[in-house]
């Protein structure tokens, strides 16, 4: 029987927070009544990433571990096309949102979705020891996603967003993009095939070690974003 729940865990050079990671994720499904289970996807780490989540699944027989090529949309794709669970949640291996929150986008207290997106911006999030460079940064980056491509989302790049099982299928078979931009093009192939999208207040707390850069990153989403209306205009995400 397929478990009601996957989670899917990209991990690259994280050999210092996959432990604590794997262990409050461990605690939180020991305590719920749905089946489970965590793939842990090792994306092109140098360093013992592999090895911990190794020995994590020696202890525990939901773990499973996959290996993908390097990008986070890669890893996040193998993973999706990988689970079983009815349910399948993304889940960065910071867990810069408390894993409890996660019952907020499963039934019984989530129904009636297709996509539900963790959002630092909706009504009744909270962010955490967030500089304001940062938040401001996030900000204008959503300025322009919500512009080109993605009207009416406030937070697309937080990093755990759930997908019923069916969807998952449909819109990961589709992708393209295996970098950062990748959240950008999965909302909008689901938009683009009338998947239903709902944003889900969380609380989320920032860390120092962060692997985002504002600048960076915005000038990587705006090529992406242009290649993203490309390869629509060519048919690439109508293609069953």
């Amino acid at each position: 029987m397929n478990p009601f729940l996957s989670i899917i865990i990209p991990a690259h050079n994280e050999q210092k927070r996959l432990p604590g990671t794997l262990e409050q994720i461990f605690r939180f499904l020991e305590q719920q009544t749905f089946t489970s289970e965590v793939i842990v996807v090792e994306n092109a780490s140098t360093d013992q990433t592999l090895e911990i989540a190794r020995q994590y699944a020696r202890q525990h027989a939901n773990l499973q571990v996959l290996q993908s090529k390097k990008g986070k949309g890669a890893a996040v794709r193998h993973g999706m096309l990988q689970a079983r669970g009815e349910y399948r949640f993304m889940c960065d291996a910071d867990l810069s949102m408390p894993v409890e929150e996660i019952v907020k986008f499963i039934p019984p207290k989530l129904q009636d979705f297709d996509i539900a997106i963790a959002s630092r911006e909706a009504k009744g999030a909270v962010r955490y020891n967030e500089p304001s460079y940062r938040h401001w940064g996030g900000r204008g980056i959503n300025f322009i996603i919500q512009a080109l491509i993605l009207p009416g989302l406030n937070d697309t790049q937080c990093g755990f967003k759930c997908f019923r099982a069916g969807v998952a299928e449909d819109i990961f078979n589709r992708q393209i993009l295996s970098g950062w931009s990748f959240d950008i093009e999965l909302l909008y192939i689901a938009r683009r095939h009338g998947h239903r999208v709902i944003e889900i207040p969380i609380r989320w707390y920032h860390f120092e070690d962060s692997k985002v850069s504002a600048l960076r990153d915005a000038l990587r989403m705006i090529r992406d974003i242009f290649r993203i209306h490309a390869n629509a205009r060519r048919g690439l995400y109508d293609a069953s």
